[in-house]
């Protein structure tokens, strides 16, 4: 039995994760016929059934920050899952990318707060990350995601000089699925633009939703 994880129902090899454990479960009911709650321990909701494709398939919330989606990937790795699609949200560092604006990971570095600075690249499974932007289209931009070890706030940008958004998992996830064996990609949705603006819940479920069919649509 993982540490962390107490499954209720079978995990399957393909896993869809989310942080909020609410998105966990509107993408459930958006992507699963029948869904079953696989995981409640610790408050971090999960769900499993068939897609809409007929495909077993999980979607595993992961809480916040990169050390907590890390140790949720290891549990996951002990249960058989052998394929992830992190579907999360993002701030923009780029004026180009607006709210609602969905971005492919095409590689993801470790930030650390103030003094530090970029990590290692990550790179997601290259034929992953290919199936995910070709089931995307062309409403989707590839880029570089920065994944930071504290949360801004406050009004005051993300201290990131390097990349094109700024997260807090994309990261720890790629380097964690790359050590256990396990195929990753990402998508991520800008919820605040590069100047503060943000996308309201609706628009955020909605992208969300965008970015969770072609993720089923690719595990």
């Amino acid at each position: 039995m993982p540490a962390r994880l107490r499954p209720t129902a079978p995990i399957a090899a393909a896993a869809l994760l989310v942080g909020d454990p609410g998105r966990a479960l509107a993408l459930a009911q958006e992507l699963l016929e029948k869904p079953k709650m696989s995981n409640h321990a610790r408050g971090l909701w999960g769900y499993s059934g068939e897609s809409v494709a007929g495909r077993p398939l999980t979607i595993q919330s992961t809480g916040m920050g990169g050390p907590s989606a890390a140790v949720v990937l290891g549990d996951l790795a002990e249960l058989g899952v052998r394929r992830v699609v992190r579907v999360g949200s993002c701030t923009a560092l780029r004026p180009k990318l607006q709210p609602g604006a969905l971005v492919a990971v095409a590689e993801a570095h470790a930030w650390s707060g103030p003094g530090g600075g970029a990590g290692e690249p990550m790179a997601p499974d290259a034929e992953l990350a290919a199936a995910l932007r070709e089931a995307l289209g062309e409403g989707a931009r590839e880029g570089t995601a920065a994944s930071l070890d504290v949360l801004h706030g406050g009004g005051a940008p993300p201290p990131v000089t390097d990349g094109d958004v700024a997260d807090m998992q994309t990261a720890a996830l790629l380097g964690t699925a790359s050590g256990l064996g396990i195929a990753a990609a990402a998508v991520l949705v800008v919820s605040e633009g590069a100047g503060g603006e943000r996308l309201d819940d609706e628009g955020m479920e909605a992208a969300a939703k965008v970015a969770g069919h072609a993720a089923a649509t690719v595990l």
